[in-house]
């Protein structure tokens, strides 16, 4: 039942039997993530358009080593000749009605907030690639990882946080950054405050939620960006330079590469438990 709640099924399911795809093309950089963990390399096709650039692919140097998509329209998907088009619930509805309009076996994505709508999509994924057995590898290597994360997380006092960023939003409940702090020893004050999603920053109550550290994605230039933002200049956690800055490609990593984001905050925020 899980795997039906994390997965839309577009098009009929591959028939029993039937000989597992041998051109698949990944339309963004989340299935870009779970394909090269999965597939045979001789079952890609090509990868999303942004799939080689570091800033926001995880896998960027493997996936050089492929194809990449001129754009994330249809009409470049169908220049690859694909028999399996991977792709998320983000993807634009225009770009999925054409691929579909096409005949294109497509399968998308559309729960990744936890580590449980990842794990379904490996196994499904697994399934429609033939790959059942590594899926289950990269499963269990992930949990593996999780748990001497916990391990060496147990008792400490979870650090108050924040997500921050250039733009005027915040990340509460239900959200990847969420997750991020349930796993590496944060206590996110947004949830706290009642947030759920990604809210308008409450810039007036910052202060008022005793905040010990921001996090932020990006790299180096993220901290000269937030010092031009009064409301996050303003806090003392700031000041004290407790800003704790996560690659963006592991940020906003909608597979089980997240788990590098969780090692990295856990480590910032808990070096004592990392000696």
């Amino acid at each position: 039942m899980r795997v039906w709640l994390a997965l839309i099924l577009l098009l009929v399911t591959l028939p029993l039997g039937a000989a597992p795809p041998q051109r698949v093309v990944s339309q963004s950089v989340g299935t870009d993530e779970l394909l090269l963990a999965l597939a045979d390399p001789g079952q890609i096709a090509a990868l999303s358009h942004i799939s080689h650039d570091g800033r926001f692919s995880p896998v960027a140097e493997a996936a050089r080593r492929f194809p990449a998509l001129k754009d994330s329209d249809a009409e470049s998907v169908l220049r690859f000749r694909p028999d399996l088009v991977l792709a998320a619930s983000f993807t634009r509805p225009e770009t999925l009605a054409l691929l579909r309009r096409a005949g294109v076996r497509l399968v998308v994505l559309e729960r990744f907030d936890t580590l449980e709508d990842i794990y379904a999509s490996l196994r499904y994924l697994g399934r429609e690639l033939g790959q059942e057995a590594r899926a289950e590898l990269v499963i269990n290597r992930s949990r593996s990882r999780v748990e001497a994360l916990a391990t060496r997380l147990r008792g400490v006092k979870p650090i108050r946080v924040i997500s921050a960023g250039a733009y005027p939003f915040t990340s509460g409940a239900g959200t990847t950054f969420q997750d991020l702090c349930d796993h590496a020893g944060a206590l996110n004050v947004a949830t706290e405050a009642g947030l759920k999603g990604h809210a308008p920053t409450p810039s007036e109550r910052l202060l008022a939620w005793n905040i010990e550290a921001l996090v932020g994605s990006g790299d180096d230039g993220t901290r000269s960006l937030l010092e031009g933002i009064p409301h996050y200049r303003a806090l003392p956690a700031f000041k004290a330079g407790h800003l704790v800055i996560i690659p963006g490609s592991l940020m906003s990593s909608v597979s089980h590469h997240r788990i590098a984001a969780y090692e990295a905050l856990a480590r910032a925020l808990h070096p004592e438990r990392f000696k």
